[in-house]
């Protein structure tokens, strides 16, 4: 009777070891699952703006700073949102433990870099930053130029 308990003490212990590594396995395909979607999002941003060189421009000149019409504001704040909101995922993926730490930084330093290069997307974040979750926000505020004024400029995206 000893033996029949201690092979079911064992087998109880295998198929908890194997339900453990299946899990482990599940996690990193859904990590690899995750960062492919993330990846795919963000390809496709960029071709929309490098295959489109009417929004190339609005990018450009909104970076600049340049005067932009109605529809080029309003075509420049619908990609802003987009890539903010983009942004956003990956930054809540990788509080989920979805996207590692290393991944992350260098994702942060493409933010911060976006940042320095475009004053209108600066002021574009300043108008909008209350739409997005407190935790989000706070980490883009921490990548902000130094010099980035907290106003938008009127006129401008």
């Amino acid at each position: 009777m000893q033996w029949i308990a201690l092979a079911a003490n064992g087998g109880t212990i295998v198929g908890l070891l194997m339900v453990i590594m299946q899990l482990q396995q599940n996690r990193t395909l859904m990590r690899a699952q995750v960062r492919h979607e993330l990846a795919t999002t963000i390809v496709d941003l960029l071709n929309s703006s490098a295959s489109n060189s009417q929004l190339a421009s609005v990018l450009r000149r909104a970076a600049l700073g340049e005067q932009l019409t109605e529809d080029e504001r309003f075509q420049f704040r619908l990609r802003s949102n987009a890539l903010l909101r983009y942004w956003e995922d990956v930054h809540y993926q990788f509080r989920l433990g979805l996207y590692d730490e290393v991944e992350y930084s260098r994702q942060k330093a493409a933010w911060k870099a976006t940042f320095a290069s475009s004053v209108g997307f600066v002021n574009y974040w300043f108008e909008v930053r209350t739409l997005y979750s407190p935790s989000f926000a706070s980490e883009i505020d921490g990548l902000l130029p130094p010099q980035a004024d907290k106003q938008p400029t009127p006129g401008h995206p």
